[in-house]
């Protein structure tokens, strides 16, 4: 069976955020894909008016469609948005393995949080922000993304930052008002092996929150939390002990 990993990035990223762990994960035998999101490949300062509106539910079924067409299998990785997007496809039984680094919470985990609170404060604070694409600003990705980056390291990666779905921030944030249950997942459903991957100092997805959903899902998962570390997995210091652990983790799973 192939060594195919699908690379799934979270708000505001492309598929560049995977410029370390896809070099990394093929010198150690493991094929990549990764592509952007819907909407995701449009300029930084030109947003989509349609990317405000599209929910967890479009990216899921793009992904859908792209994982059905390969010929078997792969193991999902995601990041942030991402991971909680990896975890909705090993549900529908798309995947050989998960793994989630610093995942956005299922709608069964309340993830509200003071520092995601700040983070977000400002883009919540307008009126409809539900439905319009919304980018974080230079200072708010210092201070809540890549905290325990490199600054100079945050500021180029924030360069290339793109807009994000209003709605699909809100689904995650606010899953008890969303009707369509885009974050939801049936525990049950998910019968292949998961690694929760969290980090001391994230303030996007705090530890807490990530270990409480690791435990709805104890019967196939495991977790991992790294001292020192921030919600910037793929590239701050250390990110090569992430990746190296992760890789050992499915190799022990799935060869």
């Amino acid at each position: 069976m192939a060594r195919l990993a699908v690379l799934i990035h979270g708000m505001w990223g492309t598929s560049d955020v995977w410029r370390n762990w896809r070099p990394f994960l093929e010198a150690r035998g493991w094929q990549t894909l990764a592509s952007s999101l819907r909407h995701h490949d449009a300029p930084p300062d030109a947003p989509p008016p349609a990317l405000g509106t599209t929910s967890l539910h479009d990216y899921v079924a793009d992904l859908e469609a792209s994982l059905q067409a390969l010929p078997e299998k792969p193991v999902v990785i995601g990041h942030s948005m991402g991971g909680l997007i990896a975890l909705l496809l090993c549900a529908k039984g798309l995947a050989r393995a998960g793994v989630l680094l610093t995942p956005a919470p299922p709608a069964s985990v309340i993830g509200i949080r003071p520092s995601n609170l700040l983070a977000f404060l400002r883009i919540q604070a307008t009126w409809a922000w539900w439905r319009k694409p919304h980018r974080a600003t230079l200072d708010e990705a210092l201070a809540y993304t890549f905290n325990t980056a490199d600054p100079r390291d945050g500021t180029e990666i924030h360069a290339s930052f793109v807009h994000e779905s209003g709605r699909a921030l809100f689904e995650i944030a606010l899953p008890w008002l969303d009707a369509g249950k885009a974050a939801a997942v049936d525990p049950r459903r998910v019968t292949v092996p998961l690694l929760f991957v969290a980090t001391e100092k994230d303030q996007l997805t705090p530890p807490g929150v990530v270990r409480r959903a690791a435990r709805r899902f104890a019967h196939v998962s495991d977790y991992a939390e790294y001292k020192q570390q921030g919600h910037w997995v793929l590239g701050q210091p250390g990110w090569d002990r992430v990746a190296q652990e992760t890789v050992a983790w499915l190799d022990a799973k799935v060869g």
